[in-house]
């Protein structure tokens, strides 16, 4: 039995449409039918050849985050049964098969069922951004109740993530954005802050009387990381970077006595080692979301495998003022 995909043969070339061998799920694993696979900066770099650090192998098929149906199991799996709803994020790194495919043997630790208040396209939106921002606010930082929280690109697809989850776990909640994306942030129950016009001591002095804040989440890098180092309170601060890949001085973090911590989400999918925490933060997002906390920002625009060279070019472009999902099943 075959399945249509997109592959990628060459980096820094066009995904092209084939038609592989649908897989069969091994030990530990499930087969998913994907319904809706979701596109994320990095996808567009993994097939630019611009992240060696997501480790791609081609030809590979592309495709972090995805929502779909349980159609087998594989041996020993346990906790999903055919026709269950799920989402994660689940490929389009090192040797896994990505979700710009109709199908997906995926590593059921990092799976979990579907919000059910959830369309497939919504749950196919959040899975790496979830895991990202969670990692970050509440594995890192304890993100909590009496938190002053800063997430730099709060209307980005992390940092409107994390803006919701640290208000669902009681923070009060700032975060950077444009002018043009100001009420997205406000919607979303935070404070705007406009980077272009406002000055980090003038933030920091308007939010916090000049203590800085308690967590400084950066989305952002470059820069921005920089600006985190000088916006965090002193002694108790806690500066989390979801890019933080650049040569930075630590002097500033260091004379305010505050702590950092890098994420790096992929690396559970690289190396085999912690993949069942990434199923347990997606079932603490499902149910957030179906508490009605937890909602990603979408992207109107319809795309399917025929037209998933459209989607990256969106990405790419800066078009995209929401995240794009791909419609796997038509």
């Amino acid at each position: 039995m075959t399945m249509r995909a997109a592959v990628l043969t060459k980096f820094a070339t066009p995904l092209e449409l084939a038609d592989l061998a649908r897989p069969v799920p091994g030990p530990g694993q499930v087969l998913v039918k994907i319904a809706a696979s979701g596109v994320n900066p990095l996808d567009t770099k993994i097939r630019a050849g611009l992240a060696a650090h997501a480790r791609a192998a081609l030809p590979a098929v592309l495709g972090l985050d995805m929502a779909g149906t349980v159609e087998g199991i594989g041996p020993g799996t346990t906790g999903f049964t055919p026709g269950d709803a799920v989402y994660g994020l689940s490929g389009g790194v090192g040797d896994l098969q990505g979700s710009l495919a109709q199908y997906a043997a995926s590593d059921a630790r990092l799976l979990a069922h579907k919000p059910a208040t959830l369309t497939m396209r919504e749950a196919a939106a959040l899975p790496l951004s979830v895991v990202t921002a969670w990692e970050g606010l509440v594995d890192r930082a304890k993100v909590g109740p009496g938190h002053k929280v800063l997430v730099h690109g709060g209307a980005g697809g992390i940092g409107h993530v994390a803006v919701q989850i640290a208000r669902a776990r009681g923070a009060e909640v700032f975060a950077t954005a444009s002018a043009a994306n100001a009420a997205v942030v406000r919607e979303l129950g935070a404070t705007a802050i406009d980077y272009a016009t406002t000055q980090v001591q003038e933030y920091v002095a308007a939010h916090t009387g000049g203590e800085g804040f308690d967590i400084v989440f950066d989305t952002v890098g470059g820069a921005v990381l920089d600006d985190s180092f000088t916006a965090v309170r002193i002694y108790t601060g806690h500066v989390l970077s979801a890019l933080g890949w650049g040569s930075h001085s630590l002097a500033p973090l260091s004379f305010r006595g505050a702590t950092y911590s890098g994420v790096f989400t992929l690396l559970p999918m690289l190396t085999g080692h912690g993949r069942e925490h990434h199923g347990e933060i997606l079932r603490e997002a499902a149910a957030l979301a179906d508490a009605g906390l937890l909602k990603p920002l979408l992207d109107p625009r319809r795309y399917t495998l025929d037209t998933v060279a459209q989607a990256h070019a969106a990405v790419e472009n800066g078009s995209a003022h929401a995240k794009i999902v791909v419609d796997i099943e038509v």
